[in-house]
């Protein structure tokens, strides 16, 4: 008797083993005396070159804007904008928010009714510890 092997393709489901980062350019405007943008000017030259150096997926446009509070503009991949106003932020804050933007899927907030989405619905049903065995309470 001999074995025979299945030929099965494998098929990604629900986005598993490939990733796309949504944030594609970030736009960081500034003011060169501004008060405000002191905490900008700080991140533009000591911790951006290395955030870009670390991320090179997206595209970092700097420039001025005088007499303007300093702001960072995320542009992501389905067509959407998200713009966070840093003005008077320390350089370590400004890098928070720069993550932030960057680990957002630039989709509208809204709410959520269930926290998995799936192609394949789970067949177990929610678990809870009083099925099963009868745990005393």
């Amino acid at each position: 008797m001999t074995v025979k092997a299945l030929q099965t393709l494998t098929t990604g489901r629900n986005g598993v083993g490939a990733f796309i980062l949504q944030c594609k350019k970030m736009d960081i405007h500034y003011c060169d005396w501004a008060g405000s943008s002191k905490g900008m000017n700080g991140f533009i030259k000591s911790i951006l070159p290395k955030f870009a150096a670390a991320n090179p997926q997206i595209e970092f446009v700097v420039s001025p804007r005088p007499s303007k509070h300093p702001v960072v503009i995320g542009h992501y991949i389905n067509g959407r904008e998200k713009a966070i106003c840093v003005r008077n932020l320390e350089p370590l804050q400004i890098l928070k928010k720069v993550e932030l933007l960057r680990d957002a899927s630039g989709e509208k907030l809204r709410k959520v009714n269930k926290p998995v989405q799936s192609v394949n619905e789970s067949v177990r049903g929610v678990w809870s510890p009083y099925h099963g065995n009868g745990m005393a309470v």
